[in-house]
């Protein structure tokens, strides 16, 4: 079993900066592959952004430049520093964990191949 914590959103003004971070805990953090999503009320959750167990990272366009996903190992954290915030970025941001075997540089994108989720944050990005 895995819990995981988020923590960090909140209400920011367009092209401001937040970092929201993920705590796990009952697991090997560092054999645990991370990845955040988010989801807006009424639509699926949509993946934002993914990190090995190793540490290789993946981010689609819609993110790349403005967001970048980090981990502490010795903290059991995963991060999420997100800049230059556009009102589309406004939504429920959730993390989540895949066991895995050892170091891997594998990430994973689709919701359905992460076992454990956090309760989520909000972020809304608003004048």
């Amino acid at each position: 079993q895995v819990q995981l914590v988020e923590s960090g959103g909140g209400l920011v003004q367009p092209g401001g900066s937040l970092k929201l971070s993920c705590t796990a805990s009952g697991r090997t953090f560092s054999n645990t592959a991370m990845g955040w999503f988010r989801q807006v009320p009424g639509k699926e959750r949509d993946f934002v952004v993914a990190i090995s167990s190793s540490g290789s990272t993946y981010y689609p366009d819609s993110v790349k430049g403005r967001f970048t996903i980090s981990r502490d190992n010795a903290k059991n954290t995963v991060y999420l520093q997100m800049n230059s915030l556009k009102p589309e970025d406004t939504a429920v941001y959730y993390c989540a964990a895949r066991p895995v075997q050892g170091n891997s540089g594998r990430y994973y994108l689709s919701e359905y191949e992460y076992a454990y989720w956090g309760q989520g944050t909000q972020v809304t990005v608003s004048s």
